[in-house]
């Protein structure tokens, strides 16, 4: 006699491949624009509310920058765990596009600025110019890993970041630390919970 036996859903690694736990670097990322960008804009303009050193938002920033982008990198590391050579080859054009794409925007921004002869560009332009590079790098991942969230929230930060231009300073620091910041702490609360649906 033969005994039938209910099929066992299974997760494997390789059904799971290319999936991120973006929490980590999402958090990271938020931290480092609401701190950094509103410390520049808390000490920037004609009549600031504190009056900072220089060098401390850019300090914050970058410090939560390089965080972020190393949680990133575990991500991106265990995400390519039993991934298919598709998907590996995907991986590592994505990691390559981080590269061109600020190589390009340092081309760009140095080019505005020996051309139209103004030194002060590039404190406007690195900041909103940065967002805009990562929100579409995020909408490319976003589309290869099919994760409608980092999709999402690479557009909010593209949109983000091209809008505070309209600002000036300090007022483009408000709106990168506030609304860029605020959307990556939105994007942590949805990623966990997407983490915790699958």
């Amino acid at each position: 006699m033969a005994t039938l036996t209910a099929p066992v859903a299974t997760t494997t690694t390789a059904a799971r491949a290319g999936d991120t736990d973006n929490r980590a670097t999402y958090l990271s990322f938020g931290l480092a624009y609401l701190v950094g960008h509103g410390a520049a804009a808390v000490s920037g303009g004609p009549d600031p509310l504190l009056n900072l050193p220089g060098w401390l938002p850019m300090t914050l920033l970058g410090a939560g920058l390089a965080a972020g982008t190393g949680y990133a990198t575990v991500a991106a590391a265990r995400a390519q765990r039993g991934a298919g050579t598709a998907d590996l080859l995907s991986g590592r054009l994505l990691g390559l596009s981080w590269i061109g794409g600020f190589a390009a925007l340092f081309l760009a921004i140095t080019g505005l600025t020996s051309t139209l002869g103004t030194p002060e560009l590039p404190a406007v332009l690195w900041p909103a110019g940065s967002g805009l590079v990562v929100g579409l790098l995020y909408l490319g991942e976003g589309a290869v890993r099919r994760n409608v969230l980092h999709y999402g929230l690479g557009t909010w930060l593209a949109l983000v970041s091209t809008t505070s231009l309209a600002f000036g300073t300090p007022g483009l620091f408000w709106v990168l630390a506030l609304a860029g910041g605020g959307g990556y702490a939105v994007a942590t609360v949805l990623e966990h919970r997407r983490l915790a649906a699958r």
